[in-house]
């Protein structure tokens, strides 16, 4: 018996009506209405099931006609022992032909039922809502499809050509051995086979203790190796690789003894189906032994059960890899499908409109929402941002200004108010128009591990090389862009680790530029960048918004002093606004806040020195 694959998600048991219920959502995944080709491959296949399964059965009964044209007195007749002989190759050759023409005819139905299911639940997961992706782990989450996927092909394999197969052969080997040899070696077969079954099963199931914890060991092992590589500047910072090594070591040490175990698990199970199998073996064959001393059976016919039954057992000895392959694909299965389970926290109203605007105006309507409900993060939330208007959002650390951004992409719903885009109700259109009027450079830009230029065309589908090379210009790249070998198709690294940090903020603003939105949301874009680069960016960004509406969220008041309006949050409220000399003669929070920093600077500058 072959080894066995580690598998995989958290193990959960699979219940019978589970297991049919799973079976029943991957059946139009199968059997497309829309694919009558497919639907022909099938049945194709499974007819070269029934075709090389009667082929094989006859290599039995040949061999065992021509061993007994090999007796004395049968010498001049030897023609047709050598004919049996060829007959018995050629039966040989087309069992493996039939088998090996089913899996060229079924193989395109597998992998399409596996890709279009794999193509459905990653589309869902991007319509989840953004508290589902902060909640779950992205190696998690990624592991469940990989292993939801490789599973479908393995067990559809399994079920349709090892387990139907063998009833069918347990069926007419039953028949030939009633015709031949009696009512009582078929009943020691089926024995043989129940006996068989539900020694496989006991062991299987008390083996699944053992696998389910090394599944959840497994699982945790790839999320945190997955959650440490993410993090890799951060390790290098706190010089915590050895703290790393340590935590991985852990787990994967107790995936390595719970591995060990479930493999010495394994040892017992195949020792046991062997002596069950040989046990019948042995039986059967003496019994026809003794039939032959008494002149009842023929020297072929011990040939033939051998090898009636070595056929049988061949399937039969993979019966418990088969069944923990089945279950556990329905477990992964049953995984990927409560993935397209999770409901969606913000989803479109059913017939809801594009946006259209005419007069890009975004407003705040008493909004009150918060991540969770014994947390309120806006209270009450009122203002409006006009057409064509610079707007700024200042004010200290949690009073909520980066999830204003959140709510205006409608990354989550408020509680309660309203957000109006031209005066119409986010809520009431379609998530896809709103995103597509609305262009966002966020605090840290995240780029694709791809070239430069996939990343600035990234901001609208289909985006050519001119807007490209137009984008770069107006985002002051193309200096960066000459000096690079290789141009637009510099490769950026995972997460854009290898530009620096005011080079990712350009490639940003050029793929936002590239999207040419009327609406433009500026969150904190500067904050992590150094005051000469600052100042670089702000410039850029103060180009971008020329014709737009801009919404800048803002830390540091400097940045945003020239805006026409700017808005002071506090503990979810809008505590002052107005521009910059408004707010300073005011003396509030603002002036506060802008007397602080002030004098941050100068003693930085002074310690400077």
């Amino acid at each position: 018996m072959p080894p066995e694959t580690p598998s995989a998600f958290p193990a959960e048991k699979i219940s019978s009506p589970e297991g049919w219920n799973t079976l029943r959502r991957f059946l139009p995944y199968l059997w497309p209405a829309d694919r009558p080709g497919l639907r022909v491959r099938i049945v194709a296949a499974l007819g070269l099931v029934v075709i090389s399964k009667l082929v094989q059965l006859s290599m039995a009964w040949l061999y065992g006609r021509a061993v007994d044209r090999m007796v004395p007195g049968m010498e001049p007749a030897a023609e047709i022992a050598v004919a049996l002989v060829a007959a018995y190759a050629a039966a040989r050759f087309g069992g493996v032909l039939f088998d090996n023409l089913r899996n060229v005819v079924f193989e395109r139905v597998g992998q399409d039922a596996t890709r279009r299911l794999a193509e459905h639940v990653f589309i869902h997961l991007h319509s989840l809502s953004l508290r589902f992706h902060l909640n779950r782990r992205t190696g998690a989450v990624t592991k469940v499809i990989e292993r939801g996927t490789k599973s479908i092909d393995v067990m559809l394999y399994f079920m349709l050509f090892n387990i139907a197969p063998t009833l069918l052969e347990l069926v007419l080997v039953s028949i030939y051995f009633k015709l031949v040899f009696g009512w009582g070696m078929v009943a020691a077969t089926w024995v043989m086979v129940a006996a068989y079954i539900l020694f496989t099963g006991r062991v299987t199931n008390w083996r699944n203790a053992l696998r389910e914890k090394m599944n959840e060991l497994d699982t945790q092992t790839v999320a945190k190796s997955v959650d440490s590589l993410l993090n890799y500047e951060t390790v290098k910072y706190f010089n915590a690789e050895k703290r790393e090594a340590a935590r991985y070591n852990d787990v994967i040490s107790q995936w390595a003894d719970a591995a060990v175990k479930s493999e010495n698990s394994l040892a017992l199970l195949n020792i046991g189906q062997s002596l069950i199998t040989n046990l019948m073996m042995a039986g059967a064959m003496g019994f026809v032994v003794w039939g032959w001393s008494v002149g009842r059976f023929s020297t072929g016919d011990v040939v033939t059960i051998n090898t009636l039954l070595a056929q049988l057992f061949r399937p039969l000895d993979m019966l418990g890899m088969v069944y923990r392959t089945i279950r556990q694909g329905l477990t992964d299965m049953a995984a990927m499908f409560n993935l397209l389970d999770e409901g969606q926290e913000v989803a479109d109203v059913p017939g809801a409109p594009a946006l259209v605007i005419k007069r890009p105006t975004l407003a705040f309507e008493n909004v009150v929402f918060g991540y969770d409900r014994d947390r309120t993060i806006l209270n009450g939330l009122s203002f409006e941002v006009p057409a064509g208007h610079r707007v700024a959002l200042v004010g200290p650390s949690g009073a909520g200004k980066s999830t204003i951004a959140r709510l205006v992409f409608r990354f989550y719903d408020p509680w309660s108010g309203r957000i109006l885009i031209d005066g119409q109700d986010i809520r009431e259109v379609t998530q896809a128009s709103l995103r597509a009027a609305i262009g966002i450079v966020p605090q840290d830009s995240v780029l694709f591990n791809d070239t430069i230029g996939y990343n600035i065309a990234y901001g609208r589908d289909g985006a050519g090389h001119d807007e490209m090379e137009q984008a770069a210009r107006a985002a002051a790249l193309t200096g960066l862009i000459a000096r690079l070998p290789a141009g637009f198709e510099t490769e950026v690294g995972e997460r854009g680790l290898k530009l620096s940090g005011g080079e990712k903020q350009r490639v940003a603003i050029a793929r936002t530029l590239v999207k040419n939105p009327p609406i433009l949301l500026l969150d904190e874009a500067t904050s992590a960048l150094d005051t000469r680069t600052e100042q670089e960016i702000l410039a850029t960004l103060d180009a971008a918004a020329q014709g737009r509406t801009s919404l800048s969220i803002a830390h540091r008041l400097s940045t945003v002093a020239d805006a026409d309006t700017i808005l002071v949050l506090n503990e979810g409220s809008l505590a002052e606004q107005g521009t910059h000399a408004e707010l300073l003669r005011g003396r509030g929070l603002y002036a506060e806040m802008w007397a602080r920093q002030a004098e941050a600077i100068e003693e930085a500058a002074e310690a400077a020195e």
